[in-house]
């Protein structure tokens, strides 16, 4: 008993160090991720280790179990405290924005050790929104509409998923997200769009704008007011969406077919979104060059029954379903993206940061941010953030401590303190940016 309180302690400490030390190399990124996600675990296994430790007379178990206790509910005290973001953005009386019936179905708290039961909403699987002009390519988004017993809020959410330009497709790591959206009254459409080496830059975020002229000219269908679309995405779904909310008239990123047609929105919600592209070039290039070489090549082993069966759960397919060819190199990585390296093309990635897209008229943003984020440089969040605030953009930034950068994708969802915080946050921004808006009325669709 005596080696298990040692063992849990020193574990309990272990993994308290991955959550006060920052990371520099993708090999690192999920040990952090997941020991800050779970923090809650790490209290109760610190605990536990001091407690045996007590009984036991081990002095080493109390330390570190302590340590380790001390360290999960720091992180956890931290995250969830309450912050002025919406003081700041929407002035002093905010709260009264939320009309009450709102705001019963929300999150109570920051903390959460489950989401609260909502009914079952109504999910409608690849609905074709668009096909690209002078191609046979069709791009497929899943509507979540709310339950029959919710009233419909009008607020439609579009949502793009993350992957560095290059992976994935909707419906990944996002339904318990979308059903708690679902269950406030929204509309929620998971967008697809093209990744490279399909398209470039001005190719997603012309999906972008395709996603929200097409949920604009359903809105009746869908019982929402087409002036309250919102865009919303993490990582590079989270930077095109920023992209298409604050250049909704740049002609190099509008498709030629809709340059007379609105899509324009409502408030745009980026989780961990990349700001500006040079500064995070030069991060990703000095990762690259301090990682080891990758493995070679190798016959990956068929998972088992349960891995497959918590994928599935978490992804919606099973793991022999998903297969990702190895990313390529970061050079390669934005000559796909953008054409070429930033002494090449450095008006590209002017026209590929959204900080350089700030101004007056920009949609009220709500913003997510791990302070220990290795793919979004902390410094690019904050003048994203500073610019809009300068300019008298609505923003309401939230930076989270010692968080990673996907930090919402990580499970179980009860236990992620970071998520639940960002969720009470979402679900009142949402109410905020629509409070002055009045529902147009549009006939609920049946389902």
């Amino acid at each position: 008993m005596k080696n298990l309180a040692t063992f849990l302690g020193v574990l309990s400490a272990v993994f308290g160090a991955i959550v006060l030390r920052p990371v520099n190399s993708y090999q690192a990124f999920m040990w952090k991720s997941t020991a800050t996600a779970q923090t809650p675990g790490l209290v109760l296994l610190g605990s536990l280790a001091a407690v045996l430790g007590m009984k036991q007379r081990s002095p080493l178990a109390v330390i570190t179990g302590t340590l380790g206790a001390g360290i999960g509910v720091t992180y956890i005290r931290r995250t969830v405290a309450p912050h002025d973001g919406f003081t700041r953005a929407f002035g002093r009386d905010w709260q009264r924005r939320i009309p009450p019936e709102a705001e019963r179905r929300m999150l109570r708290r920051r903390l959460t050790w489950r989401l609260p039961r909502v009914p079952k909403p109504c999910l409608t699987r690849d609905v074709p929104f668009c096909t690209i002009p002078g191609t046979n390519r069709r791009l497929l988004a899943d509507i979540w509409q709310p339950p029959a017993s919710v009233e419909p809020s009008g607020t439609a959410i579009v949502y793009l998923y993350g992957g560095s330009w290059h992976f994935f497709d909707k419906d990944v790591l996002t339904r318990p997200l979308f059903r708690q959206l679902a269950g406030q009254g929204h509309v929620v459409m998971d967008a697809a769009h093209r990744s490279c080496p399909e398209t470039d830059l001005a190719g997603m975020v012309g999906d972008v704008h395709r996603a929200v002229a097409w949920i604009k000219a359903n809105a009746a269908q869908y019982g929402i007011d087409p002036g309250r679309v919102v865009v919303m995405g993490g990582s590079s779904g989270a930077h095109i969406a920023l992209l298409a909310a604050y250049a909704p008239d740049e002609p190099r990123l509008i498709p030629q077919d809709l340059r007379k047609v609105d899509t324009s929105v409502m408030a745009v919600v980026s989780f961990y979104g990349i700001p500006e592209m040079s500064s995070a070039y030069r991060r990703w290039l000095a990762q690259e060059g301090a990682s080891p070489p990758p493995p070679p090549p190798r016959q990956r082993p068929e998972p088992g029954k349960l891995a497959n069966a918590l994928y599935t759960l978490m992804l919606g397919r099973p793991l022999t379903a998903v297969q990702l060819p190895p990313a390529p190199p970061v050079r390669q990585l934005m000559r796909n993206l953008l054409g070429g390296l930033p002494d090449e093309v450095p008006e590209m990635y002017d026209l590929a940061s959204p900080v350089h897209h700030v101004r007056a008229s920009c949609p009220p943003t709500l913003m997510f941010q791990g302070t220990h984020d290795a793919v979004v440089p902390l410094q690019a969040a904050r003048k994203l953030y500073r610019a809009l605030d300068t300019a008298g953009v609505p923003v309401v930034y939230v930076e989270f401590p010692w968080t990673e950068h996907a930090f919402d994708g990580m499970y179980p969802p009860m236990a992620n303190p970071a998520a639940r915080a960002a969720l009470y946050d979402l679900e009142r921004f949402l109410a905020c940016v629509a409070a002055d808006r009045q529902p147009a009325g549009q006939p609920r669709s049946t389902h």
